[in-house]
This record gives C-alpha cells, sequence and structure tokens, in this order.
C-alpha cells in the first residue's frame, strides 16, 4: 500500500514541478505518473550505468557530474514522453532538483511512525 502512494505522490512531485517552471510542461496527471515511472526505471536500470562509466570525471568533479546525470535521464525520459517536454538542458537539470525535493519532503509524509 505504501509504494502506491509513494507513486501517487512521485506523480504530484512531477506535477508541481512542472508548475513552478516554465521550461517544464507536463499535459496531464496521467502523464505525470508515466514520467514518474519512467525516471524511476531510469534511476535503477540506467543511471548505475552512467556512473560507473563516469567515474574520472566524477571524482574530478567532486560529484557534482551525478547532476549532469540526472539531467540527461530527466532528458532521455522526455524523449520517450511526448506528453512531457523540457525545453533544455538547464531546466531539466533545474527539474530534477526540485524533484528531488518534493520527493524527500513527501517521502518524509508517508514514513510509518511508531
Amino acid at each position: 500500500m505504501n509504494v502506491i502512494v509513494r507513486f501517487l505522490l512521485s506523480g504530484v512531485a512531477v506535477m508541481l514541478t512542472a508548475y513552478l517552471l516554465p521550461g517544464v510542461h507536463v499535459q496531464d496527471y496521467w502523464a505525470a505518473l508515466l514520467v514518474a515511472i519512467l525516471i524511476s526505471l531510469s534511476n535503477v536500470i540506467l543511471k548505475p550505468i552512467l556512473v560507473i562509466l563516469t567515474i574520472p570525471i566524477t571524482v574530478i568533479t567532486l560529484g557534482l557530474f551525478l547532476l549532469v546525470i540526472n539531467a540527461v535521464i530527466i532528458l532521455i525520459v522526455d524523449y520517450f514522453v511526448d506528453t512531457f517536454a523540457v525545453d533544455g538542458f538547464w531546466w531539466a537539470l533545474a527539474f530534477s532538483l526540485i524533484l528531488s525535493l518534493f520527493n524527500g519532503m513527501f517521502s518524509d509524509l508517508t514514513k510509518e511512525r511508531q
């Protein structure tokens, strides 16, 4: 049950982030849910491969290159989803940062209290 709530809140986070950023466009909530699924799948499958391939540059930049990897993943999702549009790299970078903040806040809301 908690997984479904987190998934729905991720869709809300995508919608809120797109609302805040004028360079990011999401058609509706269903598109936001699709974007949330694809970002999650990309983070599980694609991101570890990109991180391993870019270890030297990540070390040189003290980890800041991971932000570039996040933005590239957003741009890849933009390529595959027609109802989601990002106007450029910098908007994708801002989208990934703000989306991380929203997802962090929402994950605190869904933690089980003891």
